[in-house]
């Protein structure tokens, strides 16, 4: 990411955010972020923008058209896009100044969305992590809690969070 490329987009390099998926994934194209502003949250879901990449209209665009999607077979995935693209320039990495787009929605105590924007931004994933070192931090791990120690909070923060989601949700 050049300082020429980062005109007209948001810097979120600075928010702690994580990437969430299997073991096995390659294609890191989603990260997550949770901030306490007052007696708010500040949900953020970050995309990768693959769209700087892939011109409308361009080969690459019609071949990925062609494709539709991903296809992910046992031991095997079949990408929509370049394997340079959606494993490299495009996936979230850590610690990669990555283009994202991002949905930052301000949720308050009782789960209610109160404000949400989109915005085009630059944004640096703190870790990958896996679903079930997560799950395993949650239930107790010392191992994990040891692992993840300068992102337990913030992991804390993102399970209230969706708790508070979910009773809204269900009610």
């Amino acid at each position: 990411v050049s300082e020429a490329d980062r005109a007209g987009r948001k810097d979120l390099t600075n928010v702690k955010m994580v990437t969430i998926d299997s073991e096995d994934a390659k294609d890191l194209d989603d990260a997550v972020s949770v901030e306490r502003d007052g007696e708010n949250y500040v949900l953020g879901v970050h995309i990768a923008d693959v769209t700087n990449y892939v011109q409308e209209k361009s080969a690459l665009d019609r071949e990925a058209l062609e494709r539709g999607t991903s296809v992910y077979l046992p031991g095997r995935v079949l990408p929509m896009l370049p394997e340079q693209l959606c494993n490299g320039v495009c996936s979230l990495r850590p610690n990669e100044d990555k283009f994202t787009l991002s949905a930052l929605m301000e949720i308050d105590d009782a789960g209610r969305v109160v404000n949400e924007r989109l915005a085009r931004t630059i944004t640096r994933s703190k870790a990958r992590l896996v679903y079930d070192d997560v799950n395993a931090l949650f239930a107790g791990s010392e191992q994990q809690l040891a692992a993840m120690e300068t992102l337990k909070d913030t992991l804390r923060a993102m399970r209230t969070l969706a708790g508070k989601l979910r009773v809204r949700r269900q009610a």
